[in-house]
């Protein structure tokens, strides 16, 4: 019985995520933005923080002068930092974009890259801000994530 008790137990703990994204129903739908409006976390996770991430392709820096490209990389770097601590994409509760001389055509560009990242739509809290400029010359993007492990 004890042996049947502690599969149970082991079964429920891993099918049990390290957060939970939600829409409230009063607000605004997000999805179609590639984004959540909550996401709550246990108090006993550990917190994983990525540095705000643009589109280096290589150790030396280089950068793309196209944004998708850029935004793509980024996020594979925050996928990159994550897997050196065990997590991957699903761990992601937040997410601050950066972005230079932003519009329309940039939004979508992200978006479509967040639903290729998320695609259960399982989005983290995302906060989008325009910039003049970012710390890099040619940087046109960079996103910084807040992870939870179990």
């Amino acid at each position: 019985m004890k042996k049947l008790l502690f599969v149970f137990i082991v079964m429920i703990t891993s099918t049990v995520s390290a957060q939970e994204i939600s829409n409230p129903p009063a607000l605004f739908d997000p999805i179609p933005y590639g984004f959540s409006h909550v996401a709550t976390v246990p108090a006993d996770r550990k917190f994983v923080f990525v540095a705000g991430q643009g589109g280096e392709e290589d150790t030396s820096g280089k950068l793309s002068n196209d944004f998708r490209r850029q935004t793509q990389q980024a996020l594979r770097n925050i996928e990159t930092a994550l897997r050196s601590q065990g997590l991957d994409m699903r761990a992601v509760v937040k997410v601050t974009t950066l972005v230079v001389e932003h519009d329309a055509e940039k939004l979508r560009i992200i978006t479509e890259e967040f639903y290729r990242m998320w695609p259960d739509k399982k989005f983290p809290v995302n906060t989008l801000i325009p910039v003049p400029r970012l710390a890099i010359d040619n940087m046109l993007v960079e996103i910084d994530a807040i992870a939870v492990s179990k």
